[in-house]
């Protein structure tokens, strides 16, 4: 039975200068309506105690689009429907994280440069991928109100479109695809298998002792963004040269953003390719990168060495990094283990002695009581990958 799995795919946009203005428009309009049903809802809770749920404003639609033919009427009805749905989904979190006891987070308005994206929840309900099918050298997707937009399709795409969305970053325009039915293609069995360590030095240890490089994008950027920075923050609001500065800025963490993901990519590749079976830390990287500043009753300590290594595990990417590599390896048919880090960078892989003082250095690992010496992301990520076939074969026993 062929195994088959979900997947997203994102493209580039070539927009002409008026489908760039119409695609802007769209996002705008879409922008109200979710500002426009946030005010409902808040309205009818504080003067009525009622609870508008998305049913109801869903139901209201047809008579919005009615009242504003050439504005809201424009676009896909579809379309608008999930908008509400993103609101109603931002509620649900809010109720979850109170009754969690979590700080809650109350579902905020959208300003001009915090709504981004429009859904359209089905092909062909308002939008249609591929439709211009005898084109012979271009792809086209149809929008509802925008046209038949050029698509720069750089890989084949496999299994069957579901939904479509359309993306901005900056001035770039890009049309993501969710995929059914993407078939899984596996790769020939190698029989090797590694843990590994993920750090700042390298991005990533094996248990073979390879390292993969952390190319630090942001700190090579940093120099730019800094002045891109200052010069923004010169610049008065609401005036165009301000707008041209944001969006310099915006460019410059576009293009981190873009190069980051795409060593993640090349780096999960290689090791899916080499491994059958791969083990990695299960990293909480939220908390690990949390502010040590604390209050102004208990302030933290250390604040200026924490704060620079949380920009160097979040220039890293480590989250990145392995939502990429579980795609891969479960497109590849690799098996990917999780395990709990707690002293692996400080227990002996030969002896399994554990103490702080074994980790001499960021880089050197000496036990005190074997004398076993090695790197120490090496020594990590051989503990990592003993405690994932512990747990396999755990399993494999139950």
């Amino acid at each position: 039975m062929a195994v088959a799995v979900r997947r997203s795919l994102k493209f580039l946009l070539r927009p002409t200068s008026k489908q760039a203005a119409a695609l802007a428009a769209c996002l705008e309009d879409h922008r109200t309506l979710y500002n426009a049903a946030l005010e409902h809802r808040r309205t009818a809770y504080a003067k009525a105690a009622v609870s508008v749920r998305y049913g109801e404003q869903s139901a209201e639609l047809k008579h919005i689009r009615a009242d504003d033919a050439g504005g809201q009427g424009r676009w896909s009805f579809s379309s608008q429907q999930a908008t509400l749905r993103r609101l109603d989904k931002a509620f649900r979190a809010f109720f979850d994280r109170v009754k969690a006891g979590r700080t809650p987070g109350f579902p905020r308005f959208k300003g001009r440069g915090w709504f981004d994206s429009v859904e359209w929840p089905k092909d062909g309900d308002g939008c249609r991928w591929d439709s211009q099918p005898e084109h012979p050298t271009a792809t086209y997707v149809r929008l509802q109100g925008i046209g038949h937009v050029r698509v720069h399709q750089h890989r084949p795409v496999k299994g069957r479109v579901k939904t479509i969305s359309v993306k901005r970053e900056g001035s770039r325009w890009y049309v993501v695809l969710s995929c059914d039915d993407v078939p899984v293609e596996p790769l020939s069995a190698t029989g090797a298998v590694a843990g590994i360590d993920l750090g700042v030095a390298w991005l990533v240890t094996t248990s073979d002792g390879e390292h993969v490089a952390n190319p630090r994008h942001l700190a090579v950027t940093a120099e730019r963004l800094a002045t891109a920075q200052r010069d923004l923050a010169r610049k008065k609001r609401g005036s165009d040269r301000r707008r041209k500065a944001v969006a310099r800025v915006a460019a410059l963490h576009a293009k981190v953003r873009r190069q980051r993901l795409d060593h993640a990519h090349k780096a999960a590749l290689a090791l899916v390719h080499a491994y059958d079976v791969i083990v990695h830390e299960e990293l909480r990287i939220a908390s690990m990168t949390r502010s040590a500043s604390g209050t102004i009753e208990a302030p933290g300590r250390n604040v200026s060495a924490k704060a620079g290594l949380n920009r160097s595990i979040l220039d890293a990417g480590w989250g990145v990094f392995l939502t990429v590599l579980a795609h891969k390896a479960e497109s590849a048919g690799r098996e990917l283990i999780a395990v709990n880090p707690a002293n692996t960078s400080r227990t002996c892989a030969r002896c399994g002695h554990g103490a702080k003082e074994n980790r001499l250095t960021q880089a050197e690992f000496a036990c005190t009581a074997c004398g076993h010496a090695a790197h120490a992301d090496v020594n990590a990520a051989v503990n990592i990958l003993r405690a994932g076939l512990a747990l396999r074969q755990a399993a494999e026993a139950a």
